[in-house]
């Protein structure tokens, strides 16, 4: 099985299109009408771009379901200096706890996009990255990050019902939330205990993309989803569920679509 869309609903897919396609590298693909952007051969996890009914854009709050993707590169530095120089704001790089070396940035429509470096910051290369291309090169999908109040929940939907495998857990206790992240991978991280620090250098230059849970133990209120017909978070589709065509919602009644 393979992680192989998410799904965003948008006032003005074409242009938002061109924004992934033009500042952040990404290729556009033909499906069937549809409008996907994403990296590399199109095995790659791909954006799906709906358009929404409503016409106001994307307004990120701290209690949508949805939070971001995480585009995981060699040279996060290079990426913010192309961004920046392009006019794009986007927040200085900086090495976050012992999570990683990042920075962040909105789209056109309001989607929050982290940019991931593979190494931490003090341990790049010299020769990482390219400056010719965008980005620096090397990009991926590799976070699609949904938070929740019901770990155990999410966990049984994702983990067990779906059988992504546990790579990696990240406390981060200053924040009041703990990061697991899954993936669809026969994979195991060279440490054997999941909170490991010498896990996470590794994780980010995995060539799949990962579902990352931000769990907020103890929160009073469930994350939310988008009214019907606004912008935002549409579900996920995987591929690879043997004859399934099933529409299924996951533990924060989001849906999550498994084809063939």
């Amino acid at each position: 099985m393979r992680l192989a869309r998410l799904i965003l609903d948008v006032p003005s897919p074409e242009a938002l299109a061109c924004f992934y396609v033009e500042r952040l590298g990404m290729t556009r693909r033909s499906c069937q009408g549809r409008i996907l952007v994403g990296y590399d051969d199109g095995e790659d996890t791909a954006i799906e771009l709906r358009p929404s009914q409503a016409g106001a854009s994307y307004a990120h709050r701290r209690i949508d379901r949805y939070w971001k993707i995480g585009i995981t590169l060699p040279n996060v530095d290079i990426a913010y200096e192309q961004l920046r120089d392009g006019g794009v704001a986007v927040t200085k790089p900086r090495q976050f706890g012992d999570i990683g070396y990042m920075c962040h940035l909105d789209d056109p429509e309001g989607f929050k996009i982290e940019l991931l470096q593979h190494d931490f910051e003090g341990n790049r290369s010299g020769q990482a990255g390219d400056r010719t291309s965008l980005l620096g090169g090397g990009a991926r999908i590799g976070q699609i990050t949904l938070r929740t109040a019901r770990l155990e929940a999410a966990l049984a939907f994702y983990r067990d019902r779906l059988g992504m495998t546990l790579l990696s857990v990240q406390p981060v206790p200053d924040f009041g939330f703990t990061l697991y992240f899954m993936a669809f991978t026969d994979e195991a991280p060279p440490v054997d205990d999941l909170e490991a620090i010498g896990n996470r250098e590794w994780l980010w230059r995995r060539p799949y993309t990962t579902i990352e849970l931000q769990d907020f133990g103890g929160a009073s209120t469930d994350f939310v989803l988008p009214d019907a017909g606004a912008a935002g978070f549409a579900g996920l589709v995987i591929n690879g569920a043997g004859s399934h065509a099933d529409m299924l919602v996951d533990d924060g009644g989001g849906a999550v679509q498994l084809l063939a």
